[in-house]
């Protein structure tokens, strides 16, 4: 297997304080994967740490199959989560300076922020300072520039954020070309329907430690229904034990537990002679996963 991302053992200490604490995951090539946890949890230290920007206490990190963080860098692609582009400079300045940064000529890393410009909607924007832009414009313009140079890795931290819905369209869909490229896609987000969306795999990390790496269908489905989903004119009168959430369309959720069974909801249809047109037991969502691993992670620290 080739990697884009191999971590082994990754443990960065700032003075007395563990902010990344032993974990190895990898990351295929190709391939777009989620990299999770809650605010403080150590996931832009190890971003940082595997770009080569920190330097590890403990532990092996290599890139694009075996490659150093300095022999890679003309080949990844990095959008951080606090912004850093000159205020006052015009935009088509600050992406021919990056893409020349990259490896590209001057007229190639010009000619290149322009295309990826108009793709984003900004061409028109190109000779005004950062500083006259929107958040979400200058969010736009940093996108850009970590895809100027076409990098076979891409690491994305909070790269949805400030963007309004058209935009984190217009961003997925521009991610998904890249992929269909040949580039693998690495993104960290607080926004978990984005992950279920985009990633196959992921890993969560809480309070330094890495908790949850794999699949994540296979993590869903080795975890069980936690849910059966009801779509009927109707709903029974009395249900014990039944926590549930209304839907659109005549659908409800029950959340099942030792009290509340598939076979119960299905009977307490049927005993009062309601029709249902759907019947689904629902794997846990990764927001259900994710509350439930990190809230378990610091009950045992």
């Amino acid at each position: 297997m080739a990697y884009a991302l191999e971590i082994e053992g990754l443990t960065k200490r700032f003075g007395d304080k563990t902010v990344v604490n032993d974990i190895s995951f990898t990351v295929d090539e190709g391939e777009v994967f989620g990299f999770l946890g809650p605010n403080g949890s150590g996931k832009t230290t190890t971003i940082r740490t595997a770009l080569g920007i920190l330097r590890q206490d403990a532990g092996e990190i290599r890139l694009l199959n075996g490659l150093s963080a300095t022999d890679a860098m003309p080949r990844v692609g990095y959008l951080p989560e606090e912004r850093g582009l000159l205020r006052k400079e015009k935009v088509s300045n600050i992406l021919r300076y990056l893409g020349r940064l990259r490896g590209l000529s001057k007229t190639d890393a010009l000619d290149r922020g322009l295309e990826l410009l108009h793709r984003v909607g900004l061409y028109e924007h190109r000779d005004k300072k950062v500083e006259g832009l929107s958040h979400g414009m200058t969010q736009l313009v940093q996108f850009v520039a970590s895809l100027i140079h076409q990098p076979d890795l891409i690491i994305l931290d909070e790269p949805f954020s400030g963007l309004d819905p058209l935009n984190v369209q217009l961003m997925k869909e521009m991610l998904a070309i890249e992929q269909n490229r040949g580039a693998t896609v690495i993104f960290s987000t607080h926004v978990l329907s984005d992950v279920e969306e985009m990633s196959e795999r992921v890993a969560l990390i809480a309070d330094s430690r890495l908790i949850l790496f794999g699949d994540l269908h296979e993590i869903r489905v080795a975890r069980g229904a936690n849910s059966v989903l009801v779509e009927a004119t109707s709903h029974p009168r009395f249900l014990p034990g039944a926590q549930h959430q209304a839907g659109r369309g005549g659908q409800t959720e029950y959340r099942l537990s030792d009290q509340l069974t598939p076979e119960m909801i299905l009977n307490a249809y049927a005993s009062e002679g309601i029709v249902l047109s759907r019947f689904e037991q629902v794997l846990p969502s990764l927001n259900d996963i994710f509350i439930e691993e990190v809230s378990n992670a610091r009950q045992h620290r």
